[in-house]
C-alpha cells in the first residue's frame, strides 16, 4: 500500500456536534501507524479541529420522507462516486459514534473487495451495517449509479442502505470484516441475562477494535451512565447502563 489511507466520516444535520468528530479524528490518530488523511463532509464546520480536512456533503438528493423516516442514512451512498475529495487508493467510512479502542491498520489490507460489518441481529441474510466501511476509492461507484438510475425501485426494495449495499453487491463481491473487530455495544458489551434482562455493566469484548453504538445509548450516554432515549416505563428495568469509564478513556 502506497501513500495515504482515506478515513471519512459525514456530519450532517446538528444531531451530532463537533466533538464527535474530533474525538473520532483522536481515535483515529492514537490507533493508526499508516500515514493517513482525515476527512469530514459537512455543512457545519464550526468547532472542528484545524487537523481534519473539510469537504462539502457531497450533492445527495434525500429520498422521500416515507422511505428516510426508516432510514436517514441513504446519504451514505454518495461516497462511492468517483473523485470525491480527491482520494485516490483505500477509504475507511466510520460513523460518527463509534468508539475506537485498538489499531485499525488491519482494516485497509483485510480485502482488496469493500469490506463491510454482517449486521449482527441478521446473520446469515446478506445484510451489512455500515458503521464501518472499506472501499478503493472510485470502485464501488456502480452501486451509487444503480441507485441513482431508479431510486424509488431500491427504496422500495431495501429498508436501508446497509442492506442495499451488501444486497446488491451479491455473495464474492464484499467481504464481511472479522466478527471480532467490529462488536455491537448493545450486543456484545452488555451482557444479557435471564429474560433478556441487561446487565447495566459493560465489557471490552475479545480482539475488539472498534465498538459501534447504534441507536441508544451513544457514547456521551454511556459515559454518564445513561440510555439517552427517553424509555417507556416497562423498558426501564432491563434497558440499563452504568456509568462506563472505558468509553471515557476512550472517547476523547
Amino acid at each position: 500500500m502506497t501513500g495515504c489511507v482515506n478515513i471519512v466520516c459525514l456530519k450532517w444535520g446538528t444531531v451530532y456536534g463537533p466533538e464527535y468528530v474530533n474525538n473520532l479524528y483522536n481515535m483515529v490518530a492514537r490507533h493508526i501507524t499508516l500515514p493517513f488523511r482525515f476527512i469530514c463532509m459537512t455543512e457545519h464546520e464550526s468547532g472542528i479541529n484545524s487537523s481534519v480536512e473539510i469537504w462539502s456533503l457531497p450533492e445527495f438528493e434525500e429520498p422521500p420522507w416515507e422511505y428516510a423516516k426508516v432510514c436517514p442514512a441513504w446519504r451514505k451512498l454518495a461516497l462511492f462516486k468517483p473523485g470525491l475529495a480527491d482520494m485516490q487508493g483505500k477509504v475507511l467510512f466510520l460513523d460518527l459514534d463509534v468508539v475506537i479502542v485498538d489499531n485499525i491498520d488491519a482494516l485497509f489490507s483485510f480485502s482488496n473487495n469493500l469490506a463491510i460489518i454482517e449486521n449482527w441481529y441478521q446473520p446469515n441474510r446478506l445484510i451489512g451495517q455500515a458503521s464501518a466501511i472499506c472501499f478503493e476509492a472510485g470502485e464501488p461507484s456502480e452501486v451509487l449509479n444503480h441507485y441513482l438510475d431508479d431510486p424509488i425501485k431500491v427504496l422500495k426494495s431495501y429498508r436501508t442502505e446497509q442492506a442495499y449495499i451488501t444486497g446488491h453487491l451479491g455473495l464474492g463481491q464484499f467481504d464481511y470484516f472479522p466478527d471480532s473487530w467490529c462488536r455491537s455495544f448493545k450486543k456484545h458489551c452488555l451482557s444479557s441475562g435471564l429474560a433478556g434482562v441487561t446487565s447495566a455493566k459493560s465489557r471490552i469484548p475479545d480482539g475488539a477494535k472498534i465498538i459501534v453504538f447504534h441507536g441508544s445509548p451513544n457514547p456521551p450516554d454511556a459515559i454518564k451512565g445513561q440510555w439517552g432515549k427517553k424509555l417507556p416505563w416497562y423498558k426501564k428495568w432491563y434497558k440499563r447502563v452504568s456509568p462506563t469509564p472505558w468509553v471515557a478513556e476512550h472517547w476523547r
